[in-house]
């Protein structure tokens, strides 16, 4: 069984994109890890504002057959791959990190370099990873994030309820 960690992000319909992405997850892997649900400012365009959490799986999925499954789960709610890379999203997952794995795997780069670039993943990363370590800077995530320069990128948690459980609040 590896130990991986997902980035959720949506800005279109996000808690409905969110709540069927958690829903399709659970169905696939069982037992989610989940961080509080964030919202951001969009980043690299101007756009409505995303919703973003973490999810922590277990799965016996090498590498690219999880990549192929969560690219369906994407497609399923309405993905469009025709738009810009910096656009608005029905629901993208990234794979933050498999094991600890690093490198470069058919076109996967572990762990993802927006780990450490990008509130809206570590905070909700450092939530349910906090203790582990980043694969390549040997320093845990907890500490990443308490070293994050928090003005860079604005990010509140959100009221957000899954399967009549509050998941995260303000």
């Amino acid at each position: 069984m590896a130990w991986v960690t997902l980035s959720l992000g949506s800005n279109l319909d996000a808690e409905i994109n969110l709540t069927s992405c958690l829903d399709a997850l659970l169905l696939s892997f069982n037992d989610l890890s989940l961080s509080s649900v964030f919202e951001s400012e969009s980043v690299g365009f101007d756009g409505d504002n995303f919703l973003n959490m973490v999810v922590g799986i277990n799965t016996d999925l090498g590498l690219a057959e999880l990549s192929v499954l969560l690219k369906e789960m994407e497609d399923k709610q309405g993905r469009d791959r025709s738009q810009p890379k910096f656009s608005g999203r029905t629901l993208d997952i990234d794979i933050l990190t498999y094991e600890n794995l690093t490198g470069e795997f058919n076109g996967i780069v572990l762990p993802r370099d927006e780990i450490i670039k990008n509130a809206f993943v570590l905070w909700p990363l450092s939530q349910i990873n906090g203790k582990n370590k980043h694969p390549v800077l040997r320093q845990s995530y907890a500490n990443l994030w308490a070293d994050f320069d928090k003005e860079k990128q604005k990010l509140w948690p959100v009221n957000f309820e899954w399967h009549g459980r509050l998941i995260s609040n303000k």
